[in-house]
C-alpha cells in the first residue's frame, strides 16, 4: 500500500492540533471546575467519547502530508471548538436552550438570543470519534419499541432521548423534514423532555415563488411563537450581520470548489465536506467561520499554485452521494492510499442557492427559507426525481470531471433505496461507473469496515479494473 511519508514539518502540525484540541478540553474542564464537569459527564455519558476526538484526528491525518494534512487537521480542531461553544452553552445559558432539528437555520436562533442544541448532532459526531458509540442508543430505541427498520439517526436520536442524555430545553423546534422517521423522531423528543414543540412546515412542492411565501411565512410564525415560549427576541440587525458574514462563508467556499475542479485536485475528502457539514449547519456566519474557510481556501490555492496533488498520484476521481460513512469515517483514507480515489465532493455539501439576499427583512426570511427546503436531504427526496434527485448527481459529474459515483447505500433510508435501480439504470445509459456501499449509518454490526472495503475493493478491481497501489 502506498503511503506518503510525513515529514518533519507533518508530526509538528498533527502535534499542533492534537495540542490545540486538548487546550480547547483543558479550557472548558478549567472554566467549568472538575465536580461539576464530572457531573455534567455523569448527566451526559456521550461526554466521555466526544473527549477521545484525538483518535479521529490520528486516523484522519495517516499516510497524509503536506497542506492536506494541516487542511483535515485544521478543519477538525474547529469542528472541536465549536463543540466545546455548544456545551459551555448548556452549562451556563440553560435559561436560553432549545433543541432544533439539524435543518433549521440557527441563523434565526442566534438572531433570537437563543442557546441552541440540536439532537442529530451526537449521531453524527459520536460514531466518527468512537465507532460502536450509538449502538446503545439504538438498542434503547428498540427495547421500547421503536422499528428497527427506520433511519439508524433518528432512531439513536429517539435513543439518547428515552435515556434521558440531552440537556433540558425552553422549547423543541423541528419540521417535517427530511423523512418520516427524522419527523416523527420529534414527537418522541417533545415527550420525553415535556417542553412546548413547534413544527414548521415545508411545502411538497417547494420551487414555486408561492412555496417561498408561504415557508417565509412559516419562519415568521415559528420567530413569534419562540417570542411567547422563551425569552427571546428577534434581532433583525443581527440577523442581518450573520447572513452576511455567511456570505462570505458561500463565497470563500464557491473558491474551494472552483479550485478542486482541476486534476488532480489540490484538496479532497474531510477537508471539503466536513467544513461545509459544520461551519455552514452549525456554525454559519461566525468570524471563526470565515477564517477557517479564508485559511482553507489559502491551503488550496497554494497546493494549486504548486501543482500539488492532495492525494498522491491521484487516479480516480469520486462523488459521494448521501452522508459520509460515519461509523467508518476514515474510508477516503484508505482508498486513497489503496486506489488513489480522491474523493472531490458530496451530496450533503453541494448546493446552487449559498447566497442570502439580506436587503429587507422578507427577503433574509425567503433566502433562509430556500435553503432549508432545498437542504440535501429534502430536496433529493421530495418531488419527481427526475428534477430534484438525478439532475445533481450527472451536473456534479461533469462539472467536477468526476470519474465514478459511490452511493453510501445507508439500508435505513427507505428514499434512496427505492432510487438505487433507477440510478444504476441512468448510470448505465450515461457510462458512469456506480458504486453502492450497503452499510448503516452509524451501527457497524450490520457492515462492519472490513465488509465496507471488501465492496469497495471490488468495485475498484472489477468494475474500474484499477490494482492495489500495494502491488
Amino acid at each position: 500500500m502506498e503511503t506518503t511519508k510525513p515529514g518533519l514539518s507533518d508530526y509538528l502540525e498533527f502535534n499542533k492540533y492534537r495540542a490545540i484540541n486538548l487546550m480547547h478540553i483543558g479550557r472548558m474542564a478549567a472554566k467549568h471546575g472538575p465536580f461539576d464537569l464530572l457531573r455534567d459527564m455523569k448527566r451526559y455519558p456521550w461526554m466521555w467519547d466526544l473527549v477521545k476526538v484525538n483518535r479521529l484526528l490520528q486516523r484522519l491525518v495517516d499516510g497524509r502530508s503536506g497542506n492536506y494534512r494541516t487542511a483535515v487537521a485544521m478543519v477538525l480542531s474547529g469542528v472541536v471548538d465549536g463543540v466545546i461553544e455548544l456545551l459551555e452553552g448548556i452549562f451556563y445559558r440553560s435559561d436560553r436552550l432549545i433543541l432544533h432539528e439539524d435543518l433549521l437555520p440557527p441563523e434565526i436562533f442566534r438572531a433570537m438570543g437563543l442557546q441552541t442544541w440540536v439532537p442529530e448532532l451526537l449521531g453524527i459526531l459520536l460514531p466518527m470519534i468512537v465507532p460502536d458509540s450509538m449502538q446503545k442508543y439504538l438498542d434503547a430505541a428498540e427495547n421500547e419499541g421503536i422499528p428497527p427498520d427506520i433511519c439508524s439517526l433518528p432512531r439513536a436520536t429517539i435513543g439518547v432521548a428515552m435515556k434521558n442524555a440531552f440537556p433540558t430545553p425552553l422549547a423543541v423546534v423541528s419540521s417535517n423534514m427530511p423523512c418520516d422517521g427524522g419527523m416523527s423522531s420529534y414527537t418522541v423528543i417533545a415527550q420525553q423532555t415535556k417542553k412546548p414543540a413547534y413544527w414548521v412546515d415545508v411545502p411538497f412542492d417547494f420551487k414555486s415563488e408561492r412555496a417561498l411565501d408561504y415557508f417565509a411565512g412559516e419562519l415568521k410564525a415559528m420567530i413569534a411563537w419562540l417570542e411567547e415560549h422563551t425569552p427571546g427576541r428577534m434581532d433583525w440587525d443581527h440577523l442581518k450581520e450573520i447572513c452576511d458574514k455567511r456570505n462570505v462563508m458561500a463565497e470563500l467556499e464557491l473558491d474551494i470548489w472552483d479550485m478542486i475542479r482541476q486534476r488532480p485536485a489540490p484538496m479532497a475528502a474531510e477537508a471539503v465536506w466536513m467544513s461545509h457539514l459544520w461551519f455552514f449547519n452549525v456554525n454559519p456566519g461566525y468570524d471563526t467561520s470565515i477564517k477557517l474557510l479564508a485559511d482553507l481556501k489559502s491551503l488550496t490555492e497554494k497546493n494549486l499554485a504548486a501543482r500539488v496533488s492532495a492525494v498522491p498520484r491521484e487516479k480516480y476521481r469520486a462523488l459521494l452521494w448521501n452522508p459520509p460513512t460515519l461509523h467508518y469515517v476514515d474510508l477516503m483514507v484508505w482508498a486513497e492510499r489503496t486506489y488513489g480515489v480522491s474523493l472531490i465532493l458530496d451530496s450533503m455539501s453541494f448546493n446552487r442557492q449559498p447566497f442570502i439576499d439580506t436587503s429587507s427583512r422578507d427577503a433574509m426570511l425567503k433566502s433562509l427559507g430556500n435553503i432549508i427546503m432545498q437542504g440535501p436531504m429534502a430536496r433529493h427526496t421530495r418531488g419527481p426525481a427526475e428534477m430534484n434527485y438525478f439532475p445533481d448527481i450527472f451536473h456534479m459529474v461533469k462539472h467536477f470531471d468526476l470519474d465514478m459515483v459511490w452511493v453510501a447505500g445507508h439500508i435505513g433510508c427507505k428514499n434512496t433505496q427505492a432510487m438505487s435501480g433507477v440510478l444504476r439504470e441512468k448510470c448505465r445509459d450515461a457510462g458512469v461507473p456506480l458504486l453502492v456501499i450497503d452499510y448503516d449509518l452509524m451501527d457497524s454490526r450490520i457492515t462492519p469496515k472490513e465488509g465496507i472495503q471488501e465492496q469497495v475493493g471490488n468495485f475498484m478491481e472489477n468494475i474500474m479494473k484499477a490494482r492495489r497501489l500495494d502491488q
